[in-house]
């Protein structure tokens, strides 16, 4: 049976770059070697680090006065990377969820922190609209999609301050101007590839300006003296995201997964709102595409939603263990046809239970 995967992450990725993936742990390339024993020095593995940050460059339109770093850690270390290569006296947040949150909270622990905005009044079911940009901080950080709760911004905060988004749900899914940021980031395993890696993507003239003494390890500049290899890089998922990056190049770029990101969340959001025994926990102006969340009405009814989705072959339904219900996490590389079946199979329930 073919499983649909849902999961929040890691996330589904696409079956030709699990193949070549595959691949490569058994042989990689002519080097005689597999790639999980390969020298993160050798030619090899230099041309794949190069061409994963040529391809991000190509898919943003970015030029040469960012840096693109590939780092371990996931997005939570970048939450306190950011204050400490950047906060010199205070920095403006906006809280719309979980990892906003944790965002705000490591950020204090370098410097003055000002909440500008949050949602945390209606359990984060909306992106906050109304809110004044202070023009003395030394940036703006936000969180582009929520993907505990389900929400989205859809449209960027305008601010000539430095602006900071931790993109991790849904880096890649639509065109942005990505030159209006002045740094963003995105843990691998939603988007771009497996769990162990950390996109960076910084304005090489914002660094620097602290006057703080920064270790090694969580300075930006190093590792882009270094080309992200100050240390030994995660070999692997750096490779994979190399591919889901070209992957994602070949097929259209953003442009092209924008209209499958857009198919897959009408069809989803069409029959939430036609269906009678579920409901959304999100405004509708403000959902996302890449995280729905939804709540059975009648949960006397749950084991009976449960088989049935178990049946289909659908995984990683649940919500979020902080939130409960249930979250379709439809990413780029998740097929139209799996949306189609969980539909199918919320429909089916309704016909029998409504």
């Amino acid at each position: 049976m073919k499983i649909h995967n849902l999961s929040a992450g890691p996330g589904v990725l696409p079956e030709e770059v699990l193949r070549q993936a595959s691949e490569a742990v058994i042989s990689f390339v002519d080097s005689g070697l597999s790639l999980i024993e390969q020298s993160h020095r050798d030619r090899y593995f230099e041309e794949v680090m190069s061409n994963a940050r040529n391809l991000v460059k190509e898919l943003f339109q970015l030029d040469d006065s960012y840096s693109v770093l590939f780092l371990q850690g996931g997005a939570s270390l970048q939450f306190y990377m950011v204050a400490l290569n950047l906060l010199k006296s205070k920095a403006a947040y906006i809280n719309t969820g979980t990892w906003a949150s944790g965002a705000i909270k490591e950020a204090k622990k370098v410097g003055t922190i000002d909440i500008i905005a949050s949602s945390e009044d209606k359990k984060f079911s909306y992106i906050p609209k109304d809110y004044s940009i202070p023009t003395d901080a030394d940036y703006l950080h936000f969180t582009s999609n929520n993907t505990i709760y389900g929400s989205q911004f859809k449209a960027y905060p305008e601010t000539s301050i430095p602006l900071v988004c931790d993109m991790s749900s849904d880096i890649f899914s639509k065109r942005i101007d990505a030159s209006k940021f002045s740094l963003i980031y995105a843990g691998a395993q939603k988007n771009i590839g497996p769990a162990g890696t950390t996109l960076v993507i910084v304005k090489k003239d914002l660094l620097g300006k602290t006057g703080r003494n920064i270790p090694s390890m969580l300075d930006y500049q190093i590792h882009i003296d270094k080309d992200s290899m100050y240390n030994t890089p995660p070999v692997f998922p750096v490779y994979v995201s190399m591919l889901t990056l070209q992957w994602l190049k070949d097929n259209g770029g953003l442009e092209w997964i924008e209209k499958v990101n857009d198919l897959k969340s009408q069809t989803f959001y069409t029959e939430l709102d036609s269906n009678p025994l579920f409901e959304g926990t999100v405004v509708p102006e403000d959902r996302s595409q890449m995280n729905a969340t939804f709540l059975l009405k009648n949960e006397a009814l749950t084991a009976e939603f449960e088989k049935m989705l178990k049946d289909a072959g659908i995984s990683g339904l649940k919500g979020h263990r902080s939130v409960g219900g249930y979250r379709a996490s439809m990413y780029n590389a998740l097929p139209l046809d799996s949306v189609k079946v969980l539909t199918s199979v919320m429909r089916e329930f309704a016909n029998k239970f409504a």
